[in-house]
């Protein structure tokens, strides 16, 4: 039985079946879950205090669950500890109100064992209480709830584990591939550019070795066609030379302009333009590591880390032919 406040009497009552009814407006005719049926009975009770005007203790306890409807969910405790030690007497009350704020879902620092704490205690001091009923109940709901929890702690644990093992495998099979790559004693003869999806791929004998994230031209849409329009040429071109003392770290040379490529100038009236390379990143920028194929920054070339391009100019020799796709 409990006043909202309004003057409006709720009286709950299990009806043996897992149902919650009231005579004033039905609050069950379903079947509760443990958390909705906990849920239900904290806003119950917050929403409806079971107030009762001839005892001293009545404002405090007001002035306390106030409080708690505002969110002050530590003031509310404080004051009903100070209730207690003045008005002994309303002792079950503030046990009860009590054990609803530590075990509220809203509080950011609930407690189900103070919670529990509060209701065994109004249980087993005040047996004729008129809240042992309900705080027998919120005794079994919390018992469940707490054994949800640990088991939903339990499973967060096993998946937390099983995250980390899978990381150290992928690192692990990393290690493995770059060893295995790095054992290999036959050259790479092929790498494939793919502009749409910004990749370097070594190949040998069509078999894909390593990729590698790239940054292209400026301008990375279709073929380079002239000198000066920063793009990245598409065909088929040779490494034929490497500059090892390069602007950019370190630089392999591709054959472009080929035959198409200057007929195509010639048709348009423009130089083909050249010095089209794959290379690292400018001297003194080396830190900016692999984030800056996150933008198309170069004239026309591709562009990979310092590490990557030392790493290709070990595998293609002089020759090796480079393919640059849309």
């Amino acid at each position: 039985m409990c006043d909202n406040g309004d003057g409006l009497v709720v009286s709950l009552r299990d009806d043996g079946k897992g149902r919650w009814t009231g005579r004033e407006g039905r609050i069950g005719g379903y079947v509760l879950g443990v958390g909705a049926a906990f849920l239900l009975m904290i806003t119950l009770i917050c929403g409806c205090s079971h107030f009762d005007d001839r005892t001293q203790a009545w404002p405090a306890i007001r002035e306390a669950n106030d409080l708690f409807k505002q969110g002050d969910h530590g003031a509310s405790l404080d004051k009903y500890e100070q209730i207690i030690q003045k008005y002994p007497d309303a002792g079950d009350r503030v046990l009860f109100e009590m054990g609803v704020v530590y075990s509220y879902p809203g509080n950011e620092q609930k407690d189900y064992g103070k919670s529990l704490a509060c209701f065994e205690k109004l249980v087993k001091e005040y047996p004729e209480s008129q809240y042992r009923r309900d705080s027998e109940m919120m005794i079994f709901r919390i018992n469940n709830m707490t054994i949800k929890d640990e088991m939903i702690a339990a499973k967060q644990a096993d998946i937390e584990a099983l995250r980390q093992e899978i990381v150290t495998l992928k690192n692990t099979i990393e290690e493995m591939k770059q060893k295995a790559f790095e054992a290999r004693k036959e050259s790479v003869d092929k790498i494939l550019i793919e502009k749409k999806e910004r990749r370097l791929t070594l190949l040998s004998k069509g078999e894909a070795l390593k990729t590698y994230k790239i940054a292209l031209g400026r301008n990375p849409g279709g073929p380079k066609e002239m000198q000066g329009d920063n793009k990245t040429p598409e065909g088929i071109y040779t490494i034929d030379s490497r500059n090892r003392k390069s602007r950019y770290f370190l630089s392999l040379h591709v054959s472009y302009p080929n035959e198409k490529d200057r007929k195509r100038a010639r048709e348009l009236g423009v130089s083909p333009g050249g010095d089209i390379m794959i290379h690292g990143v400018p001297n003194g920028f080396s830190w900016v590591g692999g984030s800056h194929s996150q933008v198309d920054w170069t004239k026309g070339c591709i562009a990979v880390t310092n590490e990557e391009i030392a790493e290709i100019d070990k595998l293609t020799p002089n020759g090796t032919t480079v393919e640059i796709r849309p």
